[in-house]
C-alpha cells in the first residue's frame, strides 16, 4: 500500500510489573474504539501474557507465523469485530528460538503489506536492556516508555534509555507515567527521569500524561477481561481515552512523513 498512514508504536519498560501489557491492551481497544484498525503483537517472547489478559487461548502464535512458514492471517486473533487483532506469542518462546537475534527481522517480512492495513501496528515489548527488546524498539517508529513513581522503574529506564541511544541511535521517547496517585507524583516522577536524561544524555523525553492507580484495573485482570470493556466509567479508562487522543493527534501530525513508508522497520 503506497499511500500507506500507519503509525507503528513500541510499548517498552526498563523493568517488568510496570503494567506495560495492561497499558497496550487498553489503549489499543481505546484506539479501536475510536474507529481505528489496530494490530497488538506481543513481543515479551519470554514472558507473553496478553493472551491471558484476553481470557483467550489462540490457534496461532508468532513461533507458528516463523516457524511452520504460515500467513500472517493464519495466526492473527480478531479481538473485535472491527478491527483490532492480536499477533499472540507464547511464554518460553525466546528459548524455542535457534537464531533469537534474527526473530525481529524475520517478523518484518513476515508481516509485509499486512501490517499496511491497519492504522496503528503497537508492540508490547519485553521489559530490560536484551538485544531482542533493543532491536524490537528499532523496529517502531515511535516509542512509549512506561514508567511508575518507584525509584527502581526510573533507575531502569534511564538505564533503557541510555542503551538505546547507544546501540541503536533511539533518541526520542514518549514516557507515560503510570500507576500515579496524583498528578503532582506524575509530574516528580517524568521531572526526575527527564533530568537524568537531558544532564547525563543530552536527550529530551517528551511527557505523555500518565493512567491512574485503579483497583478496576486489579480485578480486570482477575477476570480476565479488558478494563475498558469491564469497567468503561472507571477512572483508568478515561486515561486510556485521553492517551488514544493525544496519539491521535500525534498521528495526525506525522502524516505526511507516514505516507508510503514501510510500517515496521528492520532492525540494525
Amino acid at each position: 500500500m503506497s499511500d500507506n498512514t500507519t503509525l507503528s508504536i513500541a510499548v517498552l519498560s526498563g523493568k517488568g510489573g510496570v503494567g506495560k501489557s495492561n497499558l497496550a491492551l487498553n489503549m489499543s481497544l481505546a484506539l479501536n474504539q475510536k474507529g481505528r484498525k489496530v494490530l497488538l503483537i506481543d513481543c515479551d517472547l519470554g514472558l507473553a501474557n496478553l493472551d491471558v489478559l484476553l481470557g483467550i487461548t489462540p490457534s496461532g502464535d508468532m513461533q507458528k507465523l516463523i516457524d511452520d512458514d504460515l500467513a500472517p492471517s493464519d495466526v492473527l486473533t480478531p479481538i473485535t469485530a472491527d478491527g483490532f487483532d492480536l499477533l499472540p506469542a507464547s511464554s518460553g518462546l525466546v528459548e524455542s528460538f535457534d537464531k533469537q537475534h534474527l526473530v525481529p527481522g524475520l517478523l518484518v517480512k513476515k508481516l509485509g503489506r499486512l501490517a499496511s492495513a491497519y492504522d496503528y501496528v503497537i508492540m508490547d515489548i519485553g521489559a530490560g536492556i536484551s538485544p531482542m527488546v533493543l532491536n524490537f524498539a528499532a523496529m517502531a517508529m515511535m516509542r512509549i516508555l512506561v514508567i511508575t513513581p518507584e525509584p527502581t522503574s526510573l533507575t531502569d529506564s534511564y538505564a533503557l534509555v541510555k542503551v538505546l541511544a547507544a546501540r541503536q541511535n533511539i533518541r526520542d521517547h514518549l514516557v507515560l507515567v503510570n500507576q500515579v496517585e496524583s498528578a503532582k507524583q506524575e509530574e516528580q516522577a517524568f521531572k526526575r527521569l527527564a533530568a537524568a536524561c537531558s544532564h547525563f544524555l543530552n536527550i529530551t523525553p517528551v511527557n505523555l500524561g500518565s493512567v491512574r492507580l485503579d483497583n478496576n484495573l486489579t480485578e480486570a485482570v482477575r477476570r480476565q477481561k479488558p478494563m475498558l470493556l469491564e469497567f468503561p466509567q472507571s477512572k483508568s479508562a478515561a486515561d486510556f481515552h485521553s492517551l488514544a487522543e493525544k496519539l491521535e493527534k500525534l498521528r495526525a501530525g506525522m502524516l505526511p512523513r507516514l505516507a508510503g513508508s514501510p510500517p515496521l522497520r528492520q532492525p540494525s
